[in-house]
């Protein structure tokens, strides 16, 4: 019974040590940022949220969620793109790689397991699609009023 014991949780500890990859996924997603912060409770480390783009549009959806590797240090510059992407409202694309298994098990290296290989700035005034205008602006067509008779919006609220 102690071998058979023994034997099942050599399995496991084999299984669990060998079934981690670091390029479990990978690819790359087109946004802005909403969130581009360092927290951390025991391991700081930079954490964004993006909001994913399609054709210029922002995509209903859950944000995309990624972390800066804790164990790199050659990303200041990334990171620092980033943050001007943040303040400044720039659409950008980011190459990624997620991480499976053991390999981000106490959240040492980032809140998550998407973390971010390269970035790349494709539009500096997405946020402001009026600077992109060139030309003739515009002109009003037509005029409409509307009067609002606060005594009749009650009488059809009584109603």
């Amino acid at each position: 019974m102690k071998y058979l014991l023994k034997l099942t949780l050599g399995v496991v500890l084999l299984f669990s040590l060998t079934g981690c990859k670091e390029h479990y996924s990978q690819g790359e997603k087109v946004g802005n940022l909403i969130e581009f912060a360092k927290k951390g409770v025991i391991w700081d480390s930079w954490e964004g949220r993006m909001n994913l783009t399609q054709t210029g549009m922002n995509t209903s959806g859950a944000p995309f969620q990624f972390s800066f590797d804790n164990d790199r240090k050659d990303q200041d510059s990334l990171i620092n793109v980033l943050y001007q992407a943040q303040v400044k409202g720039w659409k950008v694309k980011v190459k990624y790689h997620a991480v499976w298994g053991m390999k981000n098990v106490f959240s040492n290296r980032g809140e998550t397991d998407y973390f971010i290989d390269d970035v790349e700035v494709l539009d500096k005034d997405f946020a402001n699609p009026l600077r992109q205008m060139t030309g003739r602006q515009g002109q009003v067509v037509d005029t409409v009023w509307v009067v609002v008779d606060k005594a009749e919006m009650l009488k059809h609220m009584k109603r």
